[in-house]
């Protein structure tokens, strides 16, 4: 009897909060699980120390998911957007672009860049479905297996964007 009441409790919510720096371990096995070239632990670190807006997906205490983005000058740049791969394709990626386009907006941010490997179609596929357009190439950008790898620069305006609540 217990089992069928465990089966129909429901998940935990999912919250979006400040990565604090004791997440960063979690972070970083979430980023090493995630991509062949990660972040070290120092970057993580350091993007919490300088006051990045850091965000975490955060499931039952534990980290699905982070966001990283810098601003200055009337520009936001995302740095690093992560989603567990078994928590992908249920909104939670574009639930925290969201998230840092509206951080980005509240704090006078007039349009917002990121980068992106040609090859990541699903990525690229959510970034235009937020209005993100191509605007550039860095050559030899990424690390890859077998060399280097180009990223597609994307950026989308911030100007007249309302942050959502709640």
């Amino acid at each position: 009897m217990a089992a069928a009441s465990d089966e129909l409790r429901p998940l935990p919510e999912i919250a979006l909060r400040p990565m604090l720096e004791s997440d960063v371990p979690e972070v970083v096995a979430l980023e090493r699980l995630s991509y062949p070239f990660p972040w070290s632990e120092g970057i993580f670190r350091d993007c919490v120390r300088v006051g990045y807006t850091c965000r975490v997906l955060d499931l039952g205490a534990q980290i699905i998911g982070y966001g990283v983005m810098s601003s200055g000058a009337g520009e936001a740049h995302i740095l690093n957007v992560c989603v567990q791969p078994i928590f992908r394709a249920r909104g939670l990626g574009r639930r925290l672009l969201e998230h840092l386009m509206d951080v980005g907006a509240a704090a006078g941010m007039l349009e917002i860049f990121l980068e992106v490997r040609p090859t990541n179609t699903a990525a690229i596929r959510l970034y235009q479905s937020l209005a993100f357009e191509q605007v550039g190439m860095r050559r030899g950008y990424y690390q890859a297996v077998h060399g280097r790898e180009d990223a597609v620069i994307l950026r989308t305006s911030l100007r007249g964007r309302r942050p959502r609540t709640g």
